[in-house]
């Protein structure tokens, strides 16, 4: 009898045909704690069909179609008309369906649904992180128009609309409509004050006619843009849609698609405007402050984004580790490959609780928690995404060389990792923008130090890493060069005392003697001796 030479043992099923909501009992847990209760059982079978949805093989493969054939530009149509036109794989259109029917577009109008949405939101990112980004555009689109009262009341209902119409056709004819956002110029950057896109006032009331680039604009096919621009009174925010109302196609010329690291899916791209219709946003010179809500939300998408990149990291990680056998034991049950696990899910659950109670205060809307958004928002942004790819690094090594291999999906999670710490201001911008609510803004502070406090007495040493901060705080003069720094204390501090009020007692004890008790190293897997590490890793297995 001839020998076999290829028996495939001793390695994990793929994690595949589970619910993604259920099984992440950090993320349902939050869920339950933000939500009213006569809201629960509802947000409950919504959530779980769409865990199911993310966890099945199909929806899995979409994403997988998706990022190997990226989308591509086609500038002229076959006679040599131009179309500027950028055409996707079916499965981009899939995900992206999917993810406006399930309502990631429609938090603003209906109880409950930042925290919904936030959830629903985590859970699609796992599948794939490509299409979050028009999804966030979107839905973040919806404060900024409602600076004014007409352009809101005529465009609201079609973005928060559960119907994707991918058509390329005037807005009015449309059930739904996809928004995107073009602030970045090449000589400014994150210093859109030196912006030099033009805009030039016509005969019509509010209409103007728009010239110049954009050196950064996402989804291109999307139906309309918020854009900036230097209007005579300053620097403006307009609203450009890619069609016109009798039909035909605005300017917006596509120079060429971003051949970037990650989010292949989604198609980055450099515009130029020529004669470009718009509509005023707001009052001429008020632009950043027209826009500032609509990128207040999509930083909280990229706390979101990130949390689901950690989530899916760690599921992945643990679950390996679960049916992997080496050195005569499964490798989840040697004590240093548990630390380490412990140790990720210990970042991924400090994450996504933050994320979840950021958007607690979205529906709660209440002036104390407006004012606390308004500190917490930048820091969680600046804190959670520099955890991100840190920690799917190591969960890729949890993995062995199988976690560098393209068919394990770990390599796009790194890829796509870095991209959400860059979005909406890198991580100075996000150090800088909570120096200014610290020195301009006591109310943030007040309001931080009252959420900080509602755990005082609960452990000793969130008390005294919160006592250590305040010290921090206390001297805010030449504070720019340790900005990073105070944020960071800033995040942990707040993760910290979420854990403490919510969190199982091993998970809280473990993530305050690590981050808060000085007993952590520099790598993860350095986890203090004496907590209940077992514990922690079975409440992150996605499945059991």
């Amino acid at each position: 009898m001839a020998a076999t030479t290829h028996t495939v043992t001793n390695q994990a099923p793929p994690l595949v045909g589970y619910d993604v909501f259920t099984a992440d009992r950090a993320l349902a847990a939050a869920v339950e704690r933000h939500l009213d209760p006569a809201l629960l059982d509802e947000a409950r079978d919504e959530l779980s069909g769409l865990g199911r949805s993310a966890g099945s093989a199909q929806v899995q493969e979409w994403g997988a179609q998706a990022n190997e054939n990226p989308p591509r530009l086609r500038t002229h149509d076959r006679y040599g008309n131009r179309i500027d036109e950028v055409e996707f794989h079916p499965s981009w259109h899939r995900l992206l369906g999917k993810g406006v029917a399930a309502g990631l577009t429609a938090a603003w109008s209906r109880p409950g649904g930042h925290v919904r949405r936030a959830a629903a939101f985590v859970l699609w990112t796992q599948a794939e992180a490509g299409n979050g980004c028009p999804l966030s555009m979107t839905h973040a689109a919806v404060p900024a128009l409602r600076t004014d009262p007409a352009l809101a009341a005529e465009w609201e209902p079609r973005l928060t609309s559960t119907v994707y119409d991918r058509a390329l056709r005037p807005a009015a004819e449309k059930a739904g409509v996809i928004f995107g956002m073009g602030m970045t110029e090449k000589q400014g950057g994150s210093d859109v004050r030196a912006n030099t896109t033009t805009a030039r006032p016509l005969a019509e009331d509010g209409a103007y006619e728009l010239t110049g680039h954009k050196w950064f604009c996402s989804a291109p096919m999307s139906d309309a843009f918020l854009v900036l621009a230097q209007a005579p009174g300053g620097l403006t925010c307009f609203l450009l849609p890619r069609v016109l109302d009798d039909g035909s196609r605005n300017v917006f010329r596509i120079q060429r698609l971003k051949d970037k690291l990650g989010n292949r899916s989604n198609a980055s791209s450099e515009v130029e405007f020529d004669g470009t219709w718009a509509r005023r946003v707001g009052d001429e010179g008020r632009g950043v402050r027209t826009i500032i809500e609509m990128v207040a939300a999509t930083r909280l998408d990229c706390v979101l984004g990130s949390a689901a990149l950690m989530r899916q990291a760690v599921a992945q990680a643990i679950h390996h580790c679960t049916y992997r056998e080496a050195f005569g034991g499964k490798l989840v049950d040697k004590p240093l490959m548990r630390n380490v696990l412990a140790d990720l899910a210990l970042e991924s659950e400090a994450a996504t609780t933050l994320a979840l109670r950021l958007a607690a205060a979205y529906d709660e809307g209440s002036e104390q928690e407006r004012a606390f958004l308004r500190l917490a928002v930048p820091a969680a942004k600046y804190w959670v995404t520099k955890r991100c790819t840190p920690l799917v690094v190591e969960a890729s090594e949890c993995l062995g060389g199988n976690g560098y291999v393209e068919e394990s999906g770990m390599p796009r999670l790194l890829r796509e990792s870095p991209l959400n710490s860059v979005w909406e201001g890198a991580g100075n911008v996000q150090a800088l923008d909570v120096l200014r609510a610290l020195q301009r803004e006591p109310q943030a502070l007040d309001a931080f130090l009252q959420e900080v406090g509602r755990a005082r007495g609960a452990d000793h040493r969130l008390d005294a890493a919160t006592k250590n901060l305040l010290s921090e705080l206390a001297d805010l003069e030449n504070v720019e060069a340790r900005a990073r720094r105070v944020v960071e204390r800033i995040a942990l501090v707040l993760q910290g005392s979420l854990l403490v009020r919510y969190a199982p007692p091993e998970v809280a004890d473990a993530f305050c003697a690590s981050r808060l008790g000085g007993d952590w190293g520099s790598a993860f897997g350095t986890l203090p001796h004496g907590l209940d590490l077992a514990t922690v890793v079975q409440r992150a297995r996605p499945v059991d």
